[in-house]
C-alpha cells in the first residue's frame, strides 16, 4: 500500500445507469469537496502533484468515484494520529490486511467534508471521541487491494493529521484486531515504507497549521 505511483490514467466515465446515478447524487457534495481541495492544495513535491492530477481526472470522469458503490477504484480518507510530542502514532492492525496502519475508510453520505469524514474514521477506530483531523491534507496516496476487499480493488487515499489528547484511551472497534501506539522510530514491519513518509508529511502538516 504505497504512494509514489504514476499518475493515473484517465478512465472511461462510469455506465450512466440510474444506480449509478443516484449514488453519485448521494455523493456529490463529498465530490465537489475532494475536487476544491484538491484544486486548491500546493502538493509538496512532484510524485505528490502526479497524485493530485491524477485524482482530478478520475473524479472528473467518476462523478460516483468518492463511494465504495461506485467504481472498484474510489477515493477514501485517513487519518495519522500523533501524540502530543509527536513522537508517537497510534495505529490500527488492520482487519483484512492484518498490518498496521493509520486510520481510514469509505466516505459515507453524512459526511460533511472530506475532513470531517477523515475525523470520523479516526474516532471510531480508535475510540477517541475528541480527535480532531487537521485542516490542511498532509499526504495523498493510492494503492491496490487484494482479493479480501471484494469489489474494492483500488483506493485513492486523501490523507490528515491529528494530534490525540495526553489524557486519552483508546480502544479497539470491530474493524481492528488491535490498536496500539508505536514511536515513530521503530515503526512496524510491513507498513514501515508507507507510515514513515505519512508520518513525515503528517508533521508537516500539523506545524504548518
Amino acid at each position: 500500500m504505497s504512494g509514489d505511483a504514476p499518475s493515473l490514467p484517465t478512465p472511461a466515465p462510469s455506465p450512466g445507469d440510474g444506480g449509478r446515478d443516484g449514488v453519485a447524487a448521494a455523493y456529490a457534495h463529498l465530490h465537489d469537496d475532494a475536487v476544491t481541495l484538491l484544486e486548491g492544495w500546493a502538493a509538496p513535491d512532484e510524485a505528490q502533484e502526479r497524485l493530485r492530477e491524477g485524482f482530478l481526472a478520475h473524479l472528473r470522469a467518476h462523478p460516483d468515484a468518492m463511494a465504495k458503490a461506485g467504481p472498484p477504484a474510489h477515493l477514501t480518507s485517513g487519518c495519522i494520529v500523533f501524540d502530543e510530542s509527536m513522537e508517537r502514532v497510534l495505529l490500527t492492525l488492520h482487519a483484512k490486511a492484518r498490518e498496521w496502519f493509520q486510520f481510514g475508510g469509505h466516505f459515507e453520505t453524512g459526511d460533511q467534508s472530506v475532513r470531517t469524514a477523515a475525523t470520523r474514521e479516526a474516532r471510531e477506530e480508535s475510540g477517541i471521541a475528541t480527535l480532531e483531523a487537521a485542516p490542511r491534507i498532509a499526504q495523498l496516496d493510492r494503492h491496490s487491494l487484494g482479493g479480501s476487499f471484494g469489489r474494492c480493488r483500488e483506493h485513492l487515499d486523501i490523507r490528515y493529521a491529528a494530534v490525540a489528547p495526553a489524557d486519552a484511551r483508546h480502544l479497539v472497534s470491530s474493524e481492528s484486531l488491535d490498536v496500539a501506539w508505536w514511536p515513530v522510530t521503530a515503526l512496524p514491519e510491513g507498513s514501515r515504507e508507507e507510515l514513515t513518509a505519512l508520518v513525515r508529511a503528517g508533521q508537516l502538516a500539523l506545524r504548518a497549521g
